[in-house]
């Protein structure tokens, strides 16, 4: 009588590991495109590591607070990059997908399990338990793998933005030179410098949008933001700021209530950049008819800037997104906002640059009050 004998998992993945590679081999060809330009090394480039490492961890103990760590994709980790990481770098420059790169797995996982469940019939005890730990082993290589790979497409997505960005400005600082000196012009009839001036004013809503664009990717690179505060007067700068958006917007009603002179610190071109964009956002989304009220008031040395206008109401579940970057907000009748030729960054860019100068910047919006952007900052930092 043949006498059923054990075999852990981990030892079966290294003494079956060329059939295993083979079969996923297999599967890693069907992919197209990427797989039909890769050869058979590029085809096995990490699986061989991964199911090392796989059967090395099946071989460690591990306690049940380890082994509830690992179900929610919190193993240990090293200093060095992973095998799963490395693959997914590999196989984002061979051009896959991530729908391609998790598929691979899953081929990866059947070809071991199929392979497992093959030899159980021929006598070998199958223990549960190493089905279980290889399957987290697998989940923690194909999260690790998916994380990496989606890190470096948002910063790839980002340098791409960035050097649009950069490169988008000298041309358009050509349009808005040249428009200017059209204005100017004392020779040409007066439709053309009509045009001209439209011109103007649409290349410097373009450069807002473009420096916009810049920040938001500096923030998504890990460089941050760039404030220099110095000693300057808030009150005028926002008489500045209003007295340009009034000219864009000359339809529009802006009322600015604030002390004649409000000493502080700050970075005057980014908190003009805070102002443009928060209060071109309550001229955007607020009512046409509606006036657009902007306050300043010092207590406390804190510096309080607001911006009122009524229009549709934000619904308390959207406000926690709403300084999300290109994030639209629904209106309540559940159309979406215009865009207005926005990106749906500035309120982004605004919180970063009131965060940089260690200030807060929230909204609350209420029937009869409307929607009101509260910016704090100190004083003096």
């Amino acid at each position: 009588m043949q006498q059923n004998t054990e075999v852990r998992l981990s030892d079966f993945i290294l003494a079956n590991m060329e059939v295993i590679l083979q079969a996923w081999e297999e599967f890693a060809r069907t992919i197209e495109p990427p797989a039909l330009t890769m050869d058979d090394v590029e085809l096995r480039d990490h699986a061989r590591q991964m199911l090392q490492v796989i059967a090395a961890d099946l071989q460690t103990p591990q306690s049940d607070h380890q082994q509830a760590e690992k179900s929610k994709g919190n193993a240990p980790r090293t200093v060095h990059d992973t095998a799963s990481e490395i693959h997914a770098e590999a196989r984002l420059q061979s051009g896959y997908t991530v729908e391609q790169l998790v598929s691979e797995y899953r081929a990866l996982r059947s070809s071991v399990l199929r392979l497992w469940a093959e030899s159980a019939k021929t006598g070998i005890l199958t223990d549960m338990d190493d089905v279980t730990r290889f399957n987290e082993a697998i989940d923690q290589a194909l999260a690790e793998s998916v994380a990496r790979y989606a890190k470096l497409v948002k910063r790839s997505q980002n340098m791409f933005l960035a050097i649009l960005g950069h490169d988008l400005r000298n041309p358009l600082g050509t349009v808005i030179t040249g428009a200017s000196f059209i204005t100017q012009a004392t020779d040409i009839p007066s439709k053309f410098i009509v045009v001209a001036s439209r011109i103007y004013n649409s290349g410097q809503r373009m450069t807002k949008l473009i420096n916009d664009l810049i920040d938001f990717t500096r923030t998504h690179l890990g460089s941050g933001l760039p404030v220099r505060p110095k000693p300057g007067d808030l009150a005028q700068l926002a008489a500045n700021v209003v007295d340009e958006l009034r000219t864009y917007h000359s339809e529009r009603v802006i009322r600015l209530s604030s002390p004649s002179a409000l000493m502080a610190v700050f970075d005057n071109d980014r908190i003009a950049q805070v102002l443009s964009n928060v209060i071109g956002n309550a001229i955007q989304y607020g009512a046409g008819d509606g006036d657009v009220n902007v306050t300043l008031a010092e207590v406390d040395a804190t510096v309080t800037i607001t911006v009122n206008n009524l229009g549709p109401l934000i619904e308390p579940k959207q406000l926690g997104s709403i300084f999300e970057p290109l994030v639209r907000l629904a209106r309540t009748n559940g159309d979406e906002y215009p865009a207005h030729g926005s990106l749906g960054i500035g309120l982004f860019i605004a919180r970063e640059i009131v965060h940089a100068h260690k200030g807060s910047i929230g909204v609350e919006s209420a029937e009869g009050i409307g929607t009101t952007f509260s910016i704090h900052l100190p004083q003096h930092n």
